[in-house]
């Protein structure tokens, strides 16, 4: 088999990889309704079916990175695949709320190993122009996932219950898992495995204690002593895990990689781009059933242009940024997410379906236009030898921009409409005005997005083909 031909085949399975997380991702984000009823929680309570999933997968992504640099690629992705295969299957039978976020954990865990090994995997295999389009091929077939997550998922819900939403990713999985071992790369440099589990422990600790202290914020009482103890151990294990891994020769995350300007403000525009899309991704299927009325199946399809938009855009801008560098796309994108979310702020009970699809299709183009140039600008300003450990970081901001936008978001809303409703206003007006409020706060991640942007990607930065 030619090389070129093997190139490919591995590139696919890396996108399997990434693509079934999208998948899982779309879906469940669609069924937080039905799961919130089916399992008689509240919002506050459903949300952690995503959290708890980002948070494991992105706790353990900086180990996984360094996993993948020191052991064979074969090995690590088809258990990544395995380990997916096996919590998706299990969501499926999860009786309530507590063993289901337990199966997402375990299911979090194999998309970690997946996820911090793919963009280092492409990076390594492809260079210049045919990295940039091999990582727009990488965004167009993710957003497939995503695709074909609402439309396959609302079906599901539809017609056999929410639990049928894991069952997809079984077989997929199970695939991916067989031919990732038979055909990855399996030979390894041999030298001692060191790993930062001091720093793990704090980072963990911190992460968590801040994702929980964001959740549960308007339940306790920002003032209240919970609140307060959860900020106090965010920055004491935080300063322990900067002190440290400062320190040490084999750190968990590098931090003198974050010297090189395109690569600090480019991981933070790409988590300030997730935070912007989460904040509308989350709340729109809630609007669309709870508050337009419509079934899951029908959910599903007007959240489907969405995807559709960004598969289409997303080759195009990867092959341009591996020509022409990023700095315009990667503008331009966060600009059309803030006029998308301007669109949504007009959102009431009148609102027709071609305005939905508008403003999802206006959605999906902005991140056809920034993830791929923006991913491949960061990777490209890190020497070759640290491909690896900056696909894990790069993964690490997506995942935190995941997890941040899905708790900030569903606590400004829940904030707001608790408020109007203790107020008096009745419940839908209440809905449409914390909707309206939080969609504002999307629009100023959005700009945040945009200027950690413009400082990333000046034309004097250097771009393109130097690894």
């Amino acid at each position: 088999m030619r090389s070129s031909t093997i190139k490919k085949i591995i590139c696919l399975l890396v996108i399997l990889g990434n693509f079934l997380g999208m998948l899982d991702s779309s879906t469940v984000n669609l069924a937080l309704y039905p799961i919130a009823q089916g399992l008689n929680i509240t919002l506050a309570e459903v949300q952690w079916i995503i959290i708890a999933y980002m948070l494991v997968l992105t706790v353990f992504l900086p180990f996984f990175g360094k996993i993948g640099d020191i052991f064979p690629k074969n090995k690590v992705y088809s258990l990544g695949f395995l380990i997916f295969a096996i919590g998706a299957f299990l969501n499926s039978t999860a009786p309530n709320f507590y063993l289901l976020i337990t199966y997402r954990c375990i299911e979090a865990i194999g998309a970690s190993i997946m996820i911090a090994n793919g963009p280092a995997v492409i990076a390594t295999l492809f260079k210049g122009a045919a990295r940039g389009k091999a990582l727009g091929i990488n965004a167009c077939l993710v957003a497939v996932g995503g695709m074909s997550g609402p439309a396959v998922g609302g079906a599901l819900i539809n017609y056999f219950g929410w639990r049928t939403i894991f069952l997809p990713s079984v077989p997929l999985a199970i695939l991916g898992a067989y031919y990732s071992y038979k055909l990855l790369p399996s030979h390894v440099k041999s030298f001692k495995f060191k790993f930062d589990y001091k720093g793990f422990l704090y980072f963990s600790i911190a992460l968590f204690a801040l994702l929980l202290a964001i959740s549960e914020g308007h339940e306790w009482g920002w003032k209240s002593l919970k609140i307060i103890s959860l900020g106090v151990l965010t920055l004491i294990f935080g300063g322990l895990f900067y002190f440290r891994d400062s320190k040490i020769n084999y750190p968990l995350i590098n931090f003198k990689m974050f010297k090189i300007k395109a690569f600090t403000y480019g991981n933070l525009a790409v988590m300030t781009s997730y935070m912007t899309m989460f904040t509308n991704g989350i709340l729109l299927p809630f609007f669309l059933q709870e508050i337009v009325k419509y079934n899951p199946f029908i959910t599903g399809l007007l959240i489907l242009p969405y995807s559709i938009a960004s598969s289409a855009v997303a080759p195009f801008a990867g092959s341009y940024s591996g020509k022409h560098g990023s700095r315009f796309l990667t503008i331009l994108g966060p600009a059309i997410y803030i006029l998308a979310l301007i669109i949504f702020t007009s959102f009431d009970t009148h609102t027709k379906m071609w305005q939905i699809v508008a403003a999802s299709i206006i959605m999906g183009i902005g991140n056809g236009c920034f993830q791929s140039p923006s991913n491949n600008a960061i990777l490209t300003s890190v020497k070759k030898e640290e491909l690896g450990i900056a696909s894990g970081i790069l993964s690490l901001s997506r995942n935190l921009g995941n997890i941040l936008g899905v708790a900030v978001t569903i606590t400004l809303f829940e904030s707001f409409r608790n408020k109007l409703i203790t107020d008096g206003v009745i419940y839908q007006n209440a809905f449409l005005n914390a909707y309206h409020k939080t969609m504002g706060f999307g629009i100023l991640f959005g700009f945040s997005c945009l200027i950690f942007a413009y400082f990333a990607y000046k034309p004097e930065n250097k771009t393109s083909s130097e690894i």
